[in-house]
């Protein structure tokens, strides 16, 4: 959902009675192709889409009509990513992700391909959003073969209700701090071909191809 200010005054907010122990609530980032703003411009601290940041919106809310295990929190598209939260309510095919790794691996991002999936795991929700995403941006510039996203996506276990709170106030700050963002191209050195921004809210890398 958008940021609902009715809801955003209320003192906590939460999933009601979801178990965060089964990791199957996330926030994902998926970056425009070398960050390109293709999906719009921030005007007066909000995000202003064109043609193609509305079809990268109604793709993602389309997501919970095709698979009946997600259900979309907050989210937000930006001139060239995006940023979601999303919960899997059937998160066996993921439940490998909280075994086997101490918790300061926990905190640590990681970044995610998007092939050789399993179905309804959270590769393969959103390798397929970025897929048709694409596929219609595409047909609308007439150039099939023109790469839209970066390869991988990036995504964080949200695992209490204060971080999912931090994580909602971070998607809602997002187009208010555009101009600071690390994913804006004015903020991002001339001739910078790959980097990772270590300790930080999300771990970024550019393509290596």
């Amino acid at each position: 959902m958008k940021f609902n200010p009715d809801i955003h005054r209320r003192r906590s907010i939460r999933l009601k009675g979801y178990d965060y122990s089964k990791a199957g609530v996330y926030f994902v980032t998926v970056c425009a192709w070398q960050r390109g703003c293709l999906f719009g411009e921030i005007v007066d601290g909000k995000t202003r889409f064109n043609e193609y940041g509305r079809i990268v919106e109604n793709e993602w809310l389309i997501t919970p009509n095709v698979r009946d295990n997600v259900e979309l929190d907050y989210y937000i598209v930006m001139p060239n990513h995006f940023h979601g939260i999303l919960i899997i309510n059937d998160v066996g095919a993921t439940r490998w992700v909280a075994q086997g790794i101490t918790s300061h691996e926990r905190a640590i991002h990681r970044i995610a391909p998007t092939k050789t999936l399993k179905s309804n795991t959270i590769g393969s929700i959103m390798g397929q959003f970025k897929s048709i995403v694409t596929k219609r941006i595409n047909e609308l510039r007439d150039n099939l073969g023109c790469p839209l996203w970066q390869r991988n996506y990036y995504e964080h276990i949200i695992r209490s209700d204060d971080e999912l709170n931090r994580t909602r106030q971070y998607i809602i700050d997002n187009p208010l701090k555009w101009e600071l963002d690390e994913e804006n191209p004015a903020n991002i050195p001339v001739g910078a071909t790959r980097w990772v921004a270590q300790n930080r809210a999300i771990h970024r890398i550019a393509p290596t191809e």
